[in-house]
């Protein structure tokens, strides 16, 4: 008899104008079935999803078909589209020949859903778990956050002892991943975030610096303790302009993120000059351009680093797919205590 199972899913539901709003833009869908033993699978794999990291570049792929010129996915908002992004999934059936079933494989555009059937194999690749660390770890800090850090920070920080480096949102899941690379690499780092509770995290990893920007200009603090001979930017906007306006001559600006404008039409900076006069290379990465070149060095580095305690990090973890949409507005919103990744199942 043919296995058909609920096949839960997180959906959108209409473009946001602003911030995103709960029960609004997102919605979590139960009402479809999937039948494990049928299902096509025209040449790919059907996979159970295990560990959903959600991540704040979600929010740009919420957008209509007028806003191309900020959708860098080229993924537009309908009703019958479920999210997607970086996760864990366990095989249960493939008609690729070198992914089996129970294995268990990281997947870079992963829908939101419980089950779903993968036809292209980019982006997939399976995981030889190395250490005792969770599933949710391997979505995170062991998967695309630290990727992200990890991938970036090996092929554009310009490392120099004893060089300076500023870090926004650096007590994030990327942000504390830099931190922990730089100090590896002997650079001194000055650190923001925007709670009393990040910036102790902040100083746990190691920050030389770390300070609420809320509380403290950051203009302030970077005239002090500047000049920057590097800045990772997960914010953009008037954060920056701020870094711009304190960087060494030479300096290397490195574009992870900007956060700032998630919720709109994009924040500007103002500065940008200053690369001019001031001989600063500004650079953008996506982290699955550069897996090609990282990513079995990241594998056999970072998560036994992590296991072992060298490098910390911290999660937030909800068991149910309909936590999506609450996990993504505390991300967007600062108020996420640690990487989020939803648990769906240990399989």
């Amino acid at each position: 008899m043919a296995k058909v199972v609920r096949n839960a899913r997180v959906t959108y539901n209409n473009v946001p104008t602003g911030n995103l709003e709960l029960g609004k833009h997102l919605v979590y869908d139960d009402s479809a079935t999937i039948n494990l033993d049928n299902v096509p699978l025209n040449g790919g794999i059907l996979i159970k999803a295990v560990a959903l990291s959600v991540d704040p570049y979600m929010r740009l792929m919420m957008l209509s078909a007028e806003d191309t010129a900020l959708n860098a996915k080229g993924m537009f908002l309908n009703a019958e589209l479920s999210i997607f992004g970086y996760g864990i999934a366990a095989v249960l059936r493939s008609e690729v020949s070198n992914i089996r079933p129970g294995q268990y494989i990281h997947v870079d555009e992963l829908e939101h859903a419980e089950y779903s059937v993968v036809t292209s194999m980019t982006g997939v690749r399976v995981v030889d778990r190395n250490t005792r660390l969770p599933w949710s770890v391997y979505a995170g800090a062991a998967g695309m956050t630290g990727q992200t850090a990890y991938f970036g920070w090996k092929e554009y920080a310009p490392v120099k002892k004893g060089s300076t480096l500023y870090v926004s949102t650096g007590g994030g899941a990327v942000g504390s991943m830099v931190i922990q690379l730089a100090k590896k690499d002997g650079l001194r780092v000055i650190a923001s975030a925007g709670s009393r509770e990040k910036v102790e995290f902040m100083k746990e990893v190691g920050a030389d610096v770390a300070f609420n920007y809320k509380e403290t200009p950051i203009r302030e603090v970077l005239t002090k303790e500047g000049p920057i001979d590097i800045y990772w930017d997960n914010v953009g906007g008037d954060t920056l302009d701020a870094a711009l306006e304190n960087m060494s001559v030479g300096g290397t600006v490195i574009i992870c993120g900007q956060i700032a404008g998630y919720d709109d039409d994009g924040v500007p900076a103002h500065r940008l000059m200053k690369m001019v006069y001031g001989d600063i290379h500004m650079v953008g990465f996506g982290f699955n351009n550069l897996e090609y070149k990282y990513l079995d060095e990241f594998y056999a580095t970072i998560p036994p680093k992590l296991e072992n305690g060298e490098f910390k990090f911290r999660e937030e973890v909800y068991y149910s797919l309909e936590k999506v949409p609450e996990a993504l507005f505390r991300i967007l919103k600062g108020k996420n205590e640690g990487k989020c990744v939803v648990v769906l199942s240990d399989y």
